[in-house]
């Protein structure tokens, strides 16, 4: 059985691979994001309408998006996806942590963390539900917010997508004028006099007023299907999600928006945290839980910006307990009845024979989410001391030619320092 088991985690971890050219763009943005010599912080909201409309999350956002987030809603109930009212209390939801953390309580909490305004900071995901405006708090905290169009070029995206089939202008038209009879006609006909005045003209409809993802909501209250291009932007959409999921792993610290929700769908959070979990489990992944978060920000929601001293080290102490074993614990208890690929231990790791066996910790359903690792195959164990072995050759190489290089520039360094000293009589070496 445990041989089917690591069958499973090559599967999920090694054989199934992006790409080439995705690869190699996706590792271009990670060195452009280091080139400056600091880490980064990747960051994914979960602003998924999908999503929020499962959780009823309608009301904590305004006008069009609130009346998106309900429509879908219906559908989701009429379809038996939910088992629920329609209009439901979305900030009792968010107290409930049901609800994802908004750009401006992520940019908040990592300000309370100690972050600088300088920290790089990847928003990832190909789309985020209420638009721009939502990360402009984050902005304001973090000019040195970043994305796969400010790292890529226009046409370093388009080779990744292709040449395409041009498709068909939908332009909307505005209805024919009548002709001067039929205005006549209509005005014999309206009736006995006195009559009103004509209405004034209609005012021109706009283009940004007919196309848009909204714009149907101005004049029907049902959504309209997808057009061709909306069913090519969301294909795109796929591809730049695996650009930012190459980045988020790679990022030296992640803080997801929205994971764990609850609902047993693949999320893109949690994805990342177990491959992020099964290449690197000392990696720095924060693992808040919103419930919590949702509490602290009552205390000051009226000073969020001037907080106290006391909630930014009670922000401080959950953040790092996250961190720690404590959010690994209770990151597991949550994400492994629902998914495997959010949480791979232990399966998906072993144990040589050197090491002490950990004692097992289960959960409430009885399985292992902690210790119980089997021992490592042998022939694990041979390429792992072949590897340390050429590892330690390679070291000693380097060390030999570290020490050749160093003698000639040792002499340099002693003969300099000595014309130093004859040029100049009260130099004192103390100094």
């Amino acid at each position: 059985m445990s041989e089917f088991q690591r069958l499973r985690c090559r599967v999920a971890f090694h054989a199934l691979q992006f790409r080439p050219e995705i690869q190699i763009l996706g590792l271009r943005m990670v060195e452009r994001l280091r080139a400056s010599g600091q880490p980064f912080l990747a960051y994914h909201p979960g602003l998924v309408r999908d999503t929020l409309a499962y959780h009823g999350c309608a009301e904590l956002f305004q006008d069009v998006h609130t009346e998106l987030i309900q429509y879908r809603r219906a559908q989701l109930i009429k379809q038996g996806i939910i088992n629920d009212e329609l209009s439901v209390d979305s900030h009792s939801r968010r107290e409930n942590g049901s609800c994802p953390l908004m750009p401006e309580e992520v940019g908040l909490l990592l300000r309370a963390m100690g972050y600088p305004s300088k920290t790089i900071i990847y928003l990832a995901g190909s789309k985020t539900f209420g638009g721009q405006r939502l990360l402009i708090p984050l902005r304001a905290l973090f000019g040195n917010l970043v994305d796969r169009t400010t790292l890529c070029s226009k046409t370093e995206l388009s080779d990744l997508v292709g040449p395409e089939a041009p498709l068909p202008a939908d332009i909307f038209r505005l209805p024919l004028p009548k002709r001067e009879q039929q205005l006549i006609d209509q005005w014999k006909k309206a009736g006995p006099r006195p009559r009103p005045l004509p209405p004034p003209p209609d005012r021109p409809i706009y283009q940004h007023e007919k196309e848009g993802w909204y714009a149907w909501i101005l004049e029907k209250d049902k959504e309209p299907d997808p057009s061709p291009m909306e069913h090519r932007m969301q294909a795109h959409r796929l591809i730049w999600d695996a650009l930012d999921y190459i980045v988020s792993v790679e990022a030296d610290a992640l803080f997801p928006g929205f994971n764990n929700d609850g609902s047993g769908w693949p999320d893109f959070s949690g994805l990342v945290i177990g491959q992020r979990l099964y290449e690197r489990a000392s990696s720095r992944t924060y693992r808040p839980d919103r419930k919590t978060i949702a509490a602290l920000f009552n205390i000051t929601r009226d000073e969020m910006y001037h907080p106290k001293r006391d909630w930014m080290l009670s922000v401080k102490e959950h953040l790092n307990r996250s961190l720690s074993e404590d959010g690994f614990f209770r990151q597991s208890l949550l994400s492994k009845p629902n998914s495997f690929l959010s949480h791979p231990l232990p399966e998906c790791s072993c144990r040589i024979p050197s090491v002490e066996t950990t004692k097992q910790i289960k959960g409430k359903d009885g399985r292992i989410v902690f210790g119980g690792e089997e021992e490592c195959p042998k022939w694990m164990e041979l390429a792992r001391a072949e590897g340390a072995r050429n590892d330690d050759m390679e070291s000693a190489e380097d060390d030999n030619d570290t020490v050749e290089q160093l003698e000639p520039d040792a002499v340099d360094a002693t003969s300099s320092l000595t014309s130093l000293i004859d040029h100049d009589e009260e130099w004192d070496p103390n100094d």
